[in-house]
């Protein structure tokens, strides 16, 4: 008799009314699950991943990473690749707490298991989309220059020009008295020398 097929109900921790149900034999691994996971909302399903298993509290137990690392304790930490569904789940309404690139988290759990079918069916595979899964990455739009506020850089270019020829003018003036000043004084001073040069002789 051939093993039941998990049917999991997928949630996004902080988008409750967007969810998946994807059907997946016990004997595939958790790798196969984060994949159609990613593939059923879209994402990038190459950045890092850890399935948790959980209590109905959703307290976190045992991981499995997609990443090859050890734990607190300084055990090594499952790796997905290698871990399969029927290894780790014994609760028939098992609860599993998913991260995915330390921003997502997602509630799966395992909502019934289905009598297998002699029919060879493509597991995993996602069975019902309820809503649309939100973007990944927040795409930011650079701001364009649209030409709306070229007057002002226009007024305030002319006026710092205006300025300048005011003062340059101002400048101009200031320097051609004193030189003028300059040069009458030192011609009243030479004329006053060859007055005094003459009654002496």
């Amino acid at each position: 008799m051939m093993a039941p097929v998990y049917k999991f109900r997928i949630t996004f921790e902080d988008h409750e009314d967007i969810s998946r149900d994807i059907e997946i034999r016990p004997d595939q691994t958790f790798e196969d699950l984060h994949l159609c996971i990613q593939s059923s909302i879209g994402f990038d399903a190459s950045k890092p991943a850890s399935f948790f298993m959980s209590n109905d509290n959703w307290v976190k137990g045992k991981e499995i990473s997609t990443e090859n690392k050890t734990n607190k304790q300084g055990e090594k930490v499952a790796h997905m690749r290698k871990a399969r569904l029927n290894d780790f789940i014994v609760d028939p309404h098992q609860k599993i707490y998913y991260e995915f690139d330390t921003t997502w988290t997602f509630f799966v759990e395992l909502i019934k298991l289905i009598p297998a079918s002699e029919n060879i069916l493509p597991y995993p595979r996602c069975v019902k989309f309820t809503g649309d899964a939100p973007k990944q990455y927040l795409k930011v739009e650079p701001i364009r220059d649209n030409g709306e506020f070229d007057f002002l850089n226009e007024e305030g270019t002319e006026a710092v020009a205006a300025e300048d020829e005011e003062l340059l003018a101002v400048e101009g003036e200031a320097e051609g008295e004193e030189a003028g000043v300059e040069v009458d004084d030192m011609e009243a001073t030479d004329a006053e020398d060859t007055d005094s040069e003459v009654e002496e002789l």
